[in-house]
């Protein structure tokens, strides 16, 4: 909306502009009038809008040209007022002061104007029916109002009414002469019906119809309101009502009765609730509110944001089998512009047999945006409404920023919940099978491309009893590590293959270059173990390397065979995350793994003897 607004009074000599102004300013007719009266600022907490008002005069004796089309530039509305006892100066609306205000403005840009009728002291009867014509032929006009300046009649209904056509203006959301909703109110009020529509039955319940009430306008409508709206919608249209609740069709009937019996301000607070400006466009502080996000600190969806998207998800997921289909998912995000998930996301997250995103993998979806583009995901939130249903003053309250990673480094342990591991690797070392084999995928058995899948896989593990996110990041060995700040990450994956005699030689140049000297905990992985094991052409063994640098020893990973030991691999992953302060001496110790993985220690030693032994039988 806009902060403040300039009305422009125009007209011929004589019609009373001036007296109007003067009027209004001094609450009484002026003994004396000047030929024109100076601009004059009326205070935003008199007005009934609370916004400031400039009004303006205008005088063809003592203005030139040049000066009128500077005005009429900076107006917001123009009033051209005509003397109601002199036809002559109705003719000039029609013939010099409309063409001269909007003559070259295109169809949605033109300048609103007020007819303003003086003099009605003077005159018995009504000017309307000889403006009624006028206001017909120029779309522009938003009004009429017949008032008085010398007995003050209509004075201050005069510059409401001029206020409001640019507060609430109606060239944004009805066609006067299609007599018909643009295109754009139509999509917008849509947005606002699926959002308010809570249990996803394509009809506004008499309890949803309340809520949404409250939200726009503080309060819920009576019980007999509430009828009489749903009487007159069922009255007028033919589909507008359906099991006594309020179908899209009603809805939008609703506002175009608003719109077209003078009521524009009710659809603009629905529409400004909802988070549109003037253009019907989102705006930039609805859809990216602020939020700080010092360095070293990160940003997880907390219990309002899941308490939120878990609601959604179970409006959406129509057949009730814990998994959005294609279909569900457009449902979903019908109200954006946009679709906002691409083909990567079914490769980034668990999904069903079918392919469908699962209940899991769409939380691990949001938790992944969540952390890699905070900005992004809260502007996602605005478009499913968050604030208005959550009846939240922004989707920030939806995210909690991280204490900053030196702090966890510190205090021995950390209160995250979502950790990125960075998988790092020479071309050909199974990265991407790694990957997918978190999520539940065998991308070797299926045969795919790697370059059809996302660098990022996100899943849930278990850690202490406590459910944590991990985010793999397959890294491109041809265009990271170009500064030390690539190498950053809660975890580093370095893998490498046992069938390649050059690949531990990367793993190793890499830790010494980015990790021997930071804080990052660093996990080494054997990949390939299915395959026979050939001598690492580096000057010790990836035993001796991982022993001489206080590091864990290789843990043995397969894609052709998953079994229990590689699902630890990621478990010991979020380990070294929320523990990072043990990167080093007491990672190494074999009493640190015992105390985390017991299980999975020894599971992993039984791995590699049946890769053995099935290499063996090949």
């Amino acid at each position: 909306m806009k902060r403040d607004v300039r009305i422009l009074l125009l007209g011929e000599p004589k019609v009373g502009k001036t007296s109007l102004i003067m009027s209004l300013v001094g609450e009484e007719f002026p003994e004396e009038v000047p030929l024109r009266a100076e601009e004059i600022t009326i205070p935003a907490d008199v007005t009934p809008e609370k916004v400031p008002t400039h009004i303006v005069d205008y005088s063809e004796s003592v203005q030139t040209d040049q000066v009128l089309k500077e005005e009429m530039i900076k107006a917001n509305v123009v009033c051209v007022v005509y003397d109601v006892t002199k036809e002559e100066t109705i003719d000039k609306i029609r013939t010099k002061w409309i063409p001269l205000v909007n003559g070259d403005a295109e169809k949605g840009n033109k300048v609103p104007i007020i007819l303003v009728g003086n003099k009605s002291d003077l005159r018995s009867g009504s000017s309307m029916e000889t403006i009624l014509p006028i206001m017909n032929q120029f779309s522009e006009i938003e009004t009429c109002v017949e008032c008085s300046a010398k007995n003050l009649k209509n004075i201050s209904e005069l510059f409401y009414y001029a206020q409001k056509a640019v507060l609430h203006p109606t060239a944004p959301l009805y066609d006067p002469e299609d007599k018909q909703l643009k295109p754009q109110c139509v999509r917008a009020l849509s947005r606002i019906f699926s959002i308010s529509d809570q249990d996803n039955d394509r009809i506004l319940s008499d309890a949803e119809l309340n809520s949404f009430q409250k939200s726009c306008f503080g309060n819920p409508l009576a019980p007999q309101a509430l009828e009489d709206v749903k009487t007159v919608v069922w009255k007028n249209t033919s589909d507008g009502v359906q099991d006594n609740g309020l179908t899209l069709n009603g809805f939008l009937f609703l506002n175009t009765l608003f719109i077209q019996r003078g009521r524009h301000e009710t659809t603009w607070t629905i529409l400004r609730k909802f988070g549109y400006d003037d253009t019907l466009d989102l705006t930039d502080d609805y859809l990216y509110p602020q939020l700080r996000v010092p360095v070293g600190c990160t940003t997880e969806l907390n219990h309002l944001g899941h308490q939120f998207l878990q609601r959604l998800f179970d409006k959406y997921d129509e057949d009730k089998d814990s998994a959005l289909s294609p279909t569900e998912l457009r449902n979903l995000f019908s109200v954006f512009p946009y679709m906002p998930w691409g083909s990567e996301v079914f490769t980034a997250v668990p999904t069903t047999d079918e392919g469908y995103v699962s209940h899991r993998g769409y939380l691990c979806q949001w938790t992944l945006s969540a952390y890699l583009d905070i900005h992004r995901c809260l502007e996602y939130l605005g478009y499913l409404g968050y604030p208005i249903l959550t009846e939240q003053d922004s989707q920030t309250t939806a995210v909690t920023v991280t204490r900053e990673k030196e702090v966890d480094l510190d205090k021995g342990q950390s209160q995250r919940s979502v950790f990125l591991c960075k998988v790092i690797g020479p071309r050909g070392t199974g990265k991407t099978a790694f990957l997918q084999a978190f999520v539940g995928r065998n991308v070797v058995a299926k045969g795919t491309s790697s370059s059809a899948f996302s660098p990022y896989t996100i899943n849930t593990v278990q850690v202490s009893n406590q459910e944590k996110y991990l985010i793999l990041y397959e890294v491109d060995v041809e265009t990271e590590f170009l500064k030390a700040s690539d190498a950053s990450c809660d975890v580093a994956c370095l893998m490498y293959d046992t069938s390649d005699p050059h690949s531990f030689d990367y793993c190793a140049s890499i830790y010494k270059q980015h990790y021997m000297e930071s804080r990052v905990p660093c996990v080494l992985v054997a990949s390939k173990a299915d395959l026979t094991e050939v001598k690492q052409l580096h000057g010790m063994t990836p035993a001796e390397f991982c022993y001489k640098h206080r590091l864990p020893a290789p843990l043995a990973f397969s894609s052709l065979v998953p079994d229990s030991s590689s699902k630890n691999i990621y478990t010991k992953l979020a380990w070294a995350a929320m523990f990072p302060h043990l990167n080093g001496s007491d990672m190494s110790n074999t009493s640190f793994w015992l105390r985390v993985t017991l299980g999975a220690a020894v599971v992993t030693v039984l791995g590699f003897a049946i890769y053995r032994a099935v290499a063996r039988q090949k």
